[in-house]
């Protein structure tokens, strides 16, 4: 009979425990062993090689400074590109600019030729209805005062006393009694004379009867027409002109404010004078800096 001894249960927990801390012991020391390689790689301590992979290549400092000065020299290739670009937009933009602002000064000409016409045409209406000018006195003395002074004048003149072609037929209808029956002085030998020397006419057959009923006729006709100045003309030689003195000087007087009307218009017709063109200069080439021209490498 064969004896087993069997160990009691506390010497058995003691063998577990002293297992236990082996393993843990074993376990440490692998971590500090691991933690030690991992630092000595991360710093460079150890170098690790690996069979069968391909060494990076190392740069050398030349190929650097090659690379380098390409780069910089495609920058300020691509800086003085973009430099020439924006010369020759601003240059379109200078060159649009110039004819933008010539359409505007000819447009400001144009406006300024038609307000000044317009005030011509309003005084001229003015004149001839015999109404006073009003604001056109102010507008003709701005429009036309530097350089037509006279005609303004004038004008504003005969506004204040105003002499329509209505008041000229007027007053010579009522004159032509004493125009075609010769002057109040005229005695009796003067009258037959008169009378005589119309009767026995020696003239060319396309040239004007020469009577004082004929001019008057004509007179008239030329007042109808606003041809003053032939009437003025015809009366002159009629035998009653004495009578007319009146009447001649509101004629002139109306003469001269159509002429006077007739210089401002024509000044308006010419003023102001078309602006020349204005065109910028062109702008000069970009030439290229000294920087790129020393980053170039010589061929």
């Amino acid at each position: 009979m064969q004896d087993m001894t069997f160990g009691s249960p506390l010497s058995q927990q003691r063998t577990r425990s002293g297992r236990g801390r082996v393993a843990l012991a074993v376990l440490l020391i692998l971590a500090a062993l691991a933690g030690g390689l991992w630092y000595g790689w991360k710093t460079g301590w150890l170098e690790v090689h690996v069979s069968g992979l391909p060494e990076a290549p190392v740069p050398s400092p030349s190929a650097s400074m090659s690379q380098a000065a390409a780069q910089t020299t495609a920058n300020l290739a691509a800086t003085d590109a973009a430099l020439t670009a924006a010369t020759a937009k601003v240059s379109a933009l200078e060159q649009r600019l110039a004819e933008l602002n010539q359409q505007a000064a000819a447009a400001a000409g144009q406006a300024t030729q038609a307000e000044a016409l317009l005030v011509a045409f309003a005084a001229r209406r003015a004149i001839e209805r015999g109404q006073p000018l009003g604001y056109l006195e102010t507008q003709l003395r701005v429009r036309f005062g530097s350089t037509q002074q006279s005609a303004v004048d004038r004008v504003i003149a005969a506004a204040q006393k105003p002499v329509t072609l209505a008041l000229l037929n007027e007053t010579f209808e009522k004159a032509s009694p004493q125009l075609i029956g010769g002057a109040a002085s005229e005695g009796t030998w003067e009258w037959m004379t008169r009378q005589m020397s119309e009767l026995f006419v020696i003239r060319h057959a396309d040239s004007p009867s020469p009577t004082a009923e004929s001019r008057a006729a004509r007179v008239r006709e030329a007042l109808a027409g606003g041809r003053i100045d032939v009437a003025i003309a015809e009366v002159e030689r009629m035998p009653g002109k004495d009578a007319a003195t009146e009447w001649l000087a509101h004629a002139r007087d109306f003469v001269a404010a159509e002429r006077a009307l007739d210089q401002l218009e024509t000044a308006a017709l010419s003023f102001p004078p078309t602006p020349p063109v204005a065109k910028p200069e062109a702008a000069p080439a970009p030439t290229p800096s000294p920087s790129a021209e020393a980053g170039t490498p010589a061929a």
